[in-house]
């Protein structure tokens, strides 16, 4: 059951002006009854201002009255006709300027590791360019003698599942006897 937004709140403005039961409020609100007996009492939520559930459209007036006139009834939330927000795609990943040393580390383990991703596949997944994960391939990185491959997961540069789903669609765009690639047979890094 979905529950009202401030349910303290709207119980207090609920209890000082409607002849609902406590039951009624309780269930409504998500609270025990005894809750909102006290807060009836003026022993909990003392001073606190209470929420108009009708103005800000979670309950109608014709809901009130329904209940009021039949105490076995119990209240229900309006359902909003307001549009929700669309969740947009995420954006550009950021990554903290302690943790960006390590991306070279990271480029470095997948295309050791796993040769079947592709350039766009690792550069999304480290948050990192092409141009940087080609230098890296042909060692004409400037740092190419200091790094040393890592799992990118542990470098806190990717999640595991991120990883994962990674690798299952390049395994699945990858033909089933396609040929090893140079870089996959010399081993570097």
């Amino acid at each position: 059951m979905t529950l009202p937004l401030m349910p303290k709140a709207t119980a207090v403005w609920l209890v000082e002006n409607t002849a609902l039961t406590f039951q009624q409020i309780a269930d409504f609100c998500g609270l025990h009854e005894l809750e909102v007996q006290a807060i009836a009492d003026g022993e909990v939520a003392a001073g606190m201002q209470g929420w108009d559930p009708v103005g800000n459209g979670q309950l109608t007036r014709e809901e009130i009255a329904r209940c009021e006139a039949d105490p076995a009834l119990r209240l229900k939330l309006v359902k909003a006709n307001i549009p929700l927000p669309q969740a947009k795609g995420k954006g550009p990943r950021y990554t903290p300027i302690s943790r960006r040393q390590d991306k070279p580390n990271a480029i470095a383990w997948l295309i050791r590791t796993h040769p079947e991703l592709s350039d766009a596949q690792v550069s999304k997944l480290i948050g990192t360019t092409k141009p940087t994960i080609e230098k890296i391939r042909d060692r004409s990185h400037p740092e190419t003698q200091n790094i040393k491959p890592q799992h990118p997961v542990t470098l806190g540069l990717c999640t595991q599942v991120e990883l994962d789903s990674a690798l299952a669609r390049a395994q699945k765009n990858r033909a089933p006897n396609a040929p090893r690639t140079d870089f996959e047979e010399e081993g570097a890094y």
